[in-house]
């Protein structure tokens, strides 16, 4: 018996390795489903070194990046040279694929609960196409548990085959940070991990090949998943808290960034900064935990209360600006705003979760008319996803701006440049991010 159980691990071991071998050696395709900001990085690296099928459901995109256009905005068309793949939205070319690595959103709802329908939509389709000996890995920010609670039944179902037994499911959690060209996929270490000994090399080997930095193996999937879940929420957790400082700083009249300078002198201290917390990550991804937690029977007190910290955010930014204006003696229903920036962070076109429109909804309540511009991102997309178009073009003739994203374009402008665009070369200058700190002599200056 212990014979014949070695031999059935040394052949599964072979044909793991015949799948690594063969993607080498051409015989054998990988594929990735969903080419967002993290899917398409991540394809067109493989595909410098392995046959790649970028695969994504939306067929308008699917045909930009054939021509060698990144709807996201992110890569130039340099980056899609020198690569072996091929863009598809067509299931059958899935068919001879033998590694799936599946990285799509994993939103909230309107109640700030997970929304799982595009990561079980991308497995249905990935189980139409699933033979036996094919890996299964999810990239995309989910709580622990949920690619072997949620995802491998679908798969299972979909297939008719049985998980362990025929195929293999790993987690390698995605790091991609939209905008940053320094932390990128080959030089950040890479986090893996597999259904068992045999599928965690196996995965982690395959990764190995693109990610120069390397590849931490953990030693379970639930690892993975929580290792993933807890960065972004520490770092949603400690903004919160300097949020929270920045509001009570105000109440005392004392500069928040001023505070931060001086505390950061000391060797231990936490470097982060006020501001709002949108995305498609960090703004996300505690509900995904806080959730989690509800189900095992516990009530997470700190994160969600980081939470509701950061998502009043907006709503204080509007309301400080009203405040400013109707200190000025103006009538607050005749009052005309500009807001510099829509997209979630600065210099990307991505406007997933952002903030900046709670900000614009919170002063349209108080009938001030508001004007938004964005060099990045795109007018029908607002339109779109909060029935907010941008302006066509900057007035000149506001009472207040608020500069609420630091994209580049913005970091050079000047003191005489907003005052053009107020009234009468007056008015209230909110500065969200603190970018124009001490730059300012003759306008009334806000920050958080």
């Amino acid at each position: 018996m212990k014979e014949y159980i070695r031999l059935e691990t040394k052949i599964k071991k072979e044909m793991s390795d015949l799948i690594y071998d063969r993607m080498l050696k051409g015989e054998s395709k990988l594929a990735v489903i969903g080419l967002g900001y993290v899917g398409l990085p991540i394809a067109l690296d493989f595909a410098r070194k392995i046959k790649v099928v970028g695969f994504d459901i939306n067929q308008k995109r699917v045909d930009m990046m054939k021509n060698n256009i990144d709807p996201s905005n992110e890569l130039e068309a340099k980056d899609f040279e020198g690569c072996d793949i091929l863009f598809s939205a067509n299931i059958n070319d899935l068919k001879d694929v033998e590694f799936y690595i599946v990285a799509v959103p994993t939103p909230i709802d309107d109640a700030n609960l997970p929304d799982l329908t595009p990561l079980l939509g991308a497995s249905k389709t990935v189980a139409q196409v699933l033979k036996k000996g094919d890996y299964v890995v999810y990239e995309s920010t989910v709580y622990p548990g949920c690619t072997e609670e949620d995802c491998i039944p679908v798969l299972e179902k979909g297939s008719g085959l049985k998980f362990q037994d025929d195929f293999k499911v790993g987690y390698s959690p995605e790091r991609i940070n939209p905008g940053d060209k320094v932390h990128t996929l080959q030089n950040v270490v890479k986090v893996s991990s597999g259904c068992c000994t045999e599928s965690s090399e196996e995965i982690a080997k395959t990764y190995e090949l693109v990610v120069g930095a390397g590849v931490h193996r953990a030693p379970s999937i639930k690892v993975a998943e929580a290792a993933k879940i807890i960065e972004n929420t520490q770092r949603d957790v400690n903004i919160a808290l300097i949020n929270e400082l920045s509001i009570i700083f105000n109440k005392l009249n004392i500069n928040t960034f001023d505070v931060l300078e001086a505390a950061g002198t000391k060797w231990n201290f936490l470097k982060f900064s006020p501001g709002l917390v949108g995305g498609h990550c960090i703004g996300v991804d505690p509900y995904y935990l806080t959730h989690k937690a509800q189900q095992s029977g516990y009530h997470a007190k700190v994160i969600t209360s980081g939470r509701s910290v950061n998502d009043s955010m907006g709503f204080y930014i509007a309301k400080q600006t009203v405040k400013k204006i109707l200190a000025q003696g103006k009538h607050i229903q005749d009052a005309k705003v500009l807001v510099m920036g829509a997209t979630f962070k600065e210099d990307v076109s991505d406007i997933r979760n952002s903030k900046i429109i709670d900000i614009v909804n919170e002063l349209k309540s108080f009938q001030v008319k508001v004007d938004l511009v964005d060099p990045h991102a795109s007018s029908n997309e607002m339109e779109h996803e909060y029935g907010i178009p941008l302006a066509a073009s900057v007035g000149r003739d506001y009472d207040a701006v608020i500069v609420a994203v630091n994209h580049a374009e913005y970091l050079k402008l000047d003191e005489a440049y907003f005052q053009s665009l107020l009234k009468d070369k007056n008015g209230v200058f909110v500065d969200v991010k603190g970018i124009y700190k001490d730059k300012m002599n003759e306008l009334e200056y806000w920050s958080l």
